[in-house]
């Protein structure tokens, strides 16, 4: 398909407006108020209108899950702008696919209502009670689920986690709005609905099942119990590049003849991998190619360290060398290379084969998904949340790389170069603005690792146990010092002929 070519004025996207939009753009072919409500998703984000969304949307096109449709939700104050703008143009989106052989749009309607957004979460709690939601999903960022750095499990010294225990009936957190809505479908003798995690975290589903249980625990531990003992918390996999919406991406839209405010634009690649272990029924997400298996972990592995952790790779030396996007990164030369060298010396040797695929495989669709110039993902949104990305995607691979007696310097040089680029300059000396929720803490202590790059490593939220191994202190410390010495472009040659610092 492609974009309308006379100067028609773009049509608002609403319900009522779908019938005239031009026929070069794909349109729900069910009825949206024959919808009934059976999941809720909290994190209205671009991916989960690109991803989650989409799955559900072509099961309608298909004449089933009428009874699937999505109602949206947020728990923070910015959710409400997009509220804002999905209510004027009747929760549609249109989906713009950048497939390097052409572009093509497609307007999406499984989303038929989005809760206000409110403090004591009350909407939000009423929806996810209410016996015909089924299935709450849920995709509120890896640094959003309040883990502990020592326990690994709920951080229940948390002030929001906290206050959430002494206030169950009116929460602050997600967590804590899914903890009453359980209370209130166990007083009136409902089913608990199945808790979906769609974040990049190994173990999604385990990790929200000890969030959730956990702090019912620190209110009502009979709830708790009952939540562990019915409850179902199905492990799942993600994965669908999906760039932030910038002005661009509207201008496309236009282009096709679709005035829309919230549009999302997306690689033409998708992979949905679920355990299959729901309490409450789910649709026939396998009649779209979902994949449901009983052991989602070798899928999780593979994903999150060749890709998310690929991403790292890529990312902060494309910020720290002003390289603009992933795309570009690949192009580089010296960043390719050693992305490459990373991934096959250091991160393919710790991860196993699934069915359908090897890790070389897998790393070549990868490597080619990234390359696609069509995809403006930008370094600087890749390289956002660090804190939360690197002991997600990063240092997995350095534990096992460790454990097997691997190599774990390029992996080493990884981390490096995030604390080089946490010291906020580029090495043309423009500003990176702030990334990261914890952003002047990460710039404080890499400008002091500067002179001591131990004080980097010291951050165990971040560095974990490897901050006090003598193999790694020595190959991280090496090499920040030479990156801060002879440069980044340097030391990337430097790695890719030697695999060492010399």
């Amino acid at each position: 398909m492609t974009p309308v070519a006379d100067s028609t004025p773009p049509i608002q996207l609403r319900r009522d407006k779908l019938a005239d939009l031009p026929a070069t753009v794909r349109t729900p072919a069910y009825q949206r108020s024959d919808l009934t409500p059976g999941i809720v998703h909290i994190g209205l984000g671009n991916f989960h209108r690109a991803h989650q969304a989409w799955y559900i949307h072509q099961l309608l096109q298909q004449g089933q899950a009428r009874d699937w449709a999505i109602i949206g939700a947020g728990v923070r104050s910015y959710d409400a702008k997009m509220r804002e703008k999905l209510q004027a143009q009747d929760c549609l989106t249109t989906l713009i696919e950048l497939d390097p052989k052409g572009v093509s749009a497609e307007v999406i309607g499984p989303l038929i209502d989005y809760l206000p957004i409110e403090e004591d979460n009350a909407a939000l709690i009423r929806a996810m009670a209410d016996p015909s939601i089924r299935i709450v999903s849920l995709t509120v960022t890896e640094g959003g689920y309040f883990l502990s750095a020592s326990t690994g499990g709920l951080d229940t010294d948390h002030d929001d986690i906290r206050y959430d225990a002494a206030n169950p009936s009116h929460p602050r957190t997600v967590f804590g709005a899914m903890v009453a809505a359980l209370g209130i479908r166990r007083t009136y003798g409902l089913s608990p609905f199945t808790a979906l995690s769609c974040d990049n975290l190994q173990g999604n589903g385990t990790i929200l099942r000890n969030c959730i249980v956990g702090l019912a625990r620190l209110s009502d531990p009979d709830l708790a119990d009952w939540i562990d003992r019915n409850g179902a918390f199905p492990n799942s996999m993600v994965d669908c590049i999906v760039p932030a919406t910038t002005d661009q991406v509207i201008a496309q839209c236009q282009a096709f003849g679709v005035d829309d405010h919230a549009p999302v634009s997306h690689e033409n690649f998708r992979q949905w991998v679920i355990e299959d272990d729901f309490c409450a029924g789910r649709p026939s997400l396998e009649h779209v190619g979902v994949t449901l298996t009983k052991d989602v972990h070798a899928y999780e592995a593979l994903k999150l360290r060749i890709l998310n952790g690929g991403h790292q790779l890529l990312a902060n030396v494309g910020e720290i060398l002003n390289v603009p996007t992933i795309s570009a990164c690949m192009q580089d030369p010296d960043i390719a290379a050693f992305f490459r060298k990373v991934q096959i010396e250091e991160i393919l040797p710790q991860v196993d084969a699934v069915p359908g695929t090897t890790p070389q495989e897998y790393l070549g669709l990868v490597e080619r998904r990234f390359e696609n110039t069509a995809i403006h993902d930008t370094t600087r949104r890749v390289a956002f949340d660090g804190s939360a990305r690197h002991p997600g995607f990063v240092l997995p691979s350095v534990r096992d790389a460790i454990a097997s007696g691997s190599s774990i310097n390029g992996l080493a040089l990884t981390e490096a170069f995030w604390c080089r680029m946490c010291a906020g300059i580029r090495e043309d000396g423009s500003e990176i603005a702030p990334n990261d929720p914890v952003w002047e803490d990460l710039r404080k202590t890499a400008l002091a690792a500067k002179a001591d790059p131990g004080l980097w490593l010291e951050q165990d939220l971040y560095c974990g146990e490897f901050g006090h191994g003598a193999q790694f202190i020595a190959a991280f410390s090496g090499w920040l010092n030479e990156i801060w010495k002879s440069g980044s472009r340097a030391v990337l040659a430097q790695y890719v002929s030697h695999g060492r610092l010399v």
